[in-house]
């Protein structure tokens, strides 16, 4: 499934958020935003996912979900939403039991997201036994159980420290390696940007505009840290958020 955003903008009463963004977000690749604090890129993503309205343009969405589906667009956000009080397996469970699968597809399937998320030996495990890592690994193992044509994921890693966002980037990419999904991530980190990246956008400060799509062709598998290409993005990127960066402060300053 596609996403196909027309002349999208957005206001909050007096405060434009976001103005005339035009972009396509592409089946089976991941579609990383960034962009300075306040650009509008969270609200971007719910227009995506259908959690609010632009005020101007529109959002649609192409193609099919895959087979199986039950949710077409499924949210992974950074502060994991597990409840306490349901093991991991049962956290996973909650958001099938409204599908009144039978049990033993249910069984299935969180079995099939757990062995896929590492999980397995945690399934009776409670949040508070688990480190922030794999909590957000479950509320990953979550969103996947429902088969999602769309992940839309909210700055998922910002929470952690740089050791587990790395190690939970490339279970991302062992993820998407084993079966290509569609993903939409929202980051202001240009190193998960450009690990995870198939096309990164690259928002203007605020009203937020597309100020530049960057492509990265290097397979997700393939992204080694001394790549000299992957370091002239990202060099590229910081150039383009620096600059905007500044000039958002110099706005704030002479207002």
């Amino acid at each position: 499934m596609e996403i196909r955003l027309n002349a999208v903008g957005h206001r909050y009463e007096a405060v434009e958020v976001l103005s005339d963004i035009t972009l396509t977000i592409p089946a089976h690749k991941i579609t990383c935003i960034i962009g300075p604090s306040g650009c509008g890129k969270s609200t971007l993503l719910r227009f995506m996912g259908g959690l609010e309205k632009p005020s101007s343009g529109d959002v649609l969405q192409l193609g099919t979900a895959p087979e199986g589906s039950l949710n077409a667009l499924t949210y992974i956000f950074q502060d994991f939403a597990l409840l306490p009080w349901r093991t991991v397996e049962d956290n996973i469970s909650l958001v099938l039991e409204d599908h009144r699968l039978p049990t033993e597809k249910t069984k299935a399937i969180i079995e099939n997201v757990l062995a896929r998320t590492k999980l397995s030996d945690f399934a009776k495990a409670l949040p508070k036994q688990l480190s922030g890592g794999m909590k957000q690994r479950v509320a990953i193992a979550r969103a996947l159980a429902v088969n999602p044509a769309v992940l839309l994921m909210d700055e998922p890693l910002s929470a952690l420290d740089s050791q587990t966002r790395d190690l939970l980037m490339e279970d991302l990419v062992s993820l998407w390696t084993r079966t290509p999904f569609t993903a939409v991530y929202v980051t202001h980190n240009l190193q998960e940007a450009v690990r995870l990246g198939h096309q990164i956008v690259v928002l203007s400060r605020r009203p937020g505009q597309i100020h530049q799509v960057v492509t990265i062709d290097t397979p997700l598998d393939q992204r080694i840290a001394s790549n000299p290409d992957l370091q002239n993005k990202h060099d590229h990127l910081w150039q383009l958020m620096r600059d905007e960066a500044r000039a958002a402060d110099a706005e704030l300053l002479h207002a």
